[in-house]
């Protein structure tokens, strides 16, 4: 697979986003429309006490994805109540479109003591054609349990013969790997299928190979069909030194699969960062998309989207 990337195509910097966010346009994912695409992402703003919230906003592009067209003025999703799982943050948020109806998978963030944080997913819907969306209930619909304790998040789904699939992350362990550190998380990719899209059932399998050791961490999974085969692209970095260290922070992974249940990983068909740009340092929050007969990648570079995501093209 051989792809051309065709440059950062926003940055939150340079625009007003609702909610007072400034900074970040983290996991952009799409809704494409007839005439144009919308493009979700995870923005950030902070609460009276200087901690950050993480809130979703939207850009609309032509749909060639190079000229903007609108950008959210108004909440697209308000954060959880008191003590909800998603009372400090959403982030990543899912769109699916399936038969009319357009609905949000959301990762929701809730800050913790003895770790930094606790996720769990939700689901949302939509009546005014993605400009808003109200939530289902105020709890998660897939979450921590028996064998996935912690960290459930970073849905994807898609629909595939009358089955929803849903690809996401659950955390194997926190670990304080530097004496006198705050803990740091380990986290893989899981797969669970649901009849009707909100009663789901983990298949409790891992789903794809480590590549640097056994405390590599894998997030946001990206599945899309071509022909006969399955593609998911995703990210995954070390799980310690990666903020500030050159070569541990997030890479985009590459698995294919013919069943959607076993996965074959092979990274070097995928894409990676480059020489000097602003994702020569990263790259992270894969999402991939079809579009007028093309296939594009969206995604997050240095300093994990905080000036904004890029676009690549399928060329091969």
């Amino acid at each position: 697979m051989k792809w051309k990337k065709l440059g950062k195509i926003f940055d939150p910097t340079e625009h007003k986003l609702p909610n007072g966010c400034s900074e970040f346009a983290q996991s952009p994912q799409t809704l494409v429309f007839d005439d144009f695409v919308r493009i979700y992402f995870s923005t950030r703003a902070k609460d009276s006490t200087g901690k950050f919230l993480s809130h979703i906003a939207f850009v609309d592009f032509d749909k060639d994805l190079k000229n903007i067209q609108r950008i959210s003025s108004d909440t697209v999703i308000k954060l959880g109540n008191l003590g909800c799982f998603d009372e400090h943050g959403i982030f990543p948020i899912n769109p699916v479109m399936h038969e009319g109806r357009i609905l949000a998978y959301t990762t929701g963030w809730s800050r913790r003591v003895s770790v930094s944080v606790e996720t769990s997913i939700g689901l949302a819907y939509s009546e005014d054609n993605g400009l808003t969306f109200r939530k289902v209930g105020e709890g998660p619909v897939l979450t921590s349990s028996l064998h996935e304790p912690f960290l459930v998040g970073d849905a994807f789904v898609c629909v595939f013969a009358g089955v929803y699939y849903m690809w996401y992350i659950f955390g194997t362990k926190w670990a304080e790997y530097d004496k006198g550190s705050q803990p740091d998380r380990v986290y893989k990719i899981g797969y669970a299928t649901s009849a009707d899209g909100i009663t789901w059932a983990k298949q409790d399998k891992r789903l794809i190979a480590d590549k640097l050791n056994e405390d590599e961490c894998q997030a946001l999974p990206t599945v899309i069909k071509i022909k006969d085969t399955y593609h998911m692209f995703f990210c995954y970095r070390e799980a310690v030194g990666f903020r500030k260290t050159k070569g541990r922070g997030y890479r985009i992974g590459y698995a294919y699969s013919s069943d959607l249940v076993n996965w074959t990983r092979d990274d070097d068909k995928g894409i990676d960062v480059s020489a000097n740009s602003w994702d020569s340092d990263m790259m992270c929050y894969p999402h991939v998309f079809e579009c007028n007969g093309k296939v594009y990648l969206l995604y997050n570079g240095n300093e994990f989207g905080k000036y904004g995501f890029g676009l690549a093209v399928l060329e091969e």
